[in-house]
This record gives C-alpha cells, sequence and structure tokens, in this order.
C-alpha cells in the first residue's frame, strides 16, 4: 500500500496573496517577449513573472518544450538574441542628454 505524503494533504487548494505594484527595469526586447508569451498563455505579466520565479526557487524548469519553441519563435519576431548566458553580462545603455541632440 502506498503512503501519503503528509505535506500534499496539507497543502491548500489556493493561497491567499498580497501582491504589491513594483516598478522593475528590464531590457527592451525582453519584455516583449515576456509579454507576448504572457498574452499567448492568456497570463498576467505578474502571473508569468510569479510562476518562473516559483519554479525557479525549486531548480525546476518553468516551461514544456512546447513553450520553449514558441519563445524561440517570439525571441526572433523581437529580435532578441540574448540566453542566459548573458544575464550578468548586461550593460545599460546610457541615455543621451538634452545637449546631445541640439
Amino acid at each position: 500500500m502506498r503512503q501519503k505524503n503528509p505535506a500534499k494533504e496539507t497543502r491548500p487548494a489556493s493561497w491567499t496573496v498580497e501582491r504589491v505594484q513594483t516598478g522593475v527595469r528590464l531590457e527592451k526586447r525582453l519584455l516583449k517577449v515576456l509579454k507576448a508569451l504572457a498574452e499567448l498563455k492568456d497570463l498576467t505579466l505578474g502571473d508569468l513573472l510569479e510562476g518562473m520565479a516559483l519554479h525557479a526557487f525549486e531548480g525546476k524548469a518553468p516551461f514544456d518544450k512546447e513553450t520553449i519553441a514558441q519563445i524561440a519563435a517570439l525571441k526572433k519576431v523581437y529580435g532578441l538574441p540574448l540566453g542566459a548566458d548573458a544575464s550578468h553580462r548586461l550593460k545599460e545603455k546610457h541615455a543621451q542628454r538634452e545637449n546631445d541632440h541640439e
């Protein structure tokens, strides 16, 4: 007879959470891909990011093969060449000063 996992039995069917509004700066094309993926999956951008983070915190992949293929297609559409290896090597483009435009 299979034993029940007590941790699973005590998990609620849903969690009540308190969400906060935040301002986050992201690479422009990455944001476009994330928004398009959220739309494709009928999620809000926040729900998509929460799911990705919660999976990553447990060392789990957040996407199946089909979704990864969809992401690859969206990256092409929005011209996003970046991969995981770029994550700690991004430099922000300095905004030009107003005087530079005169």
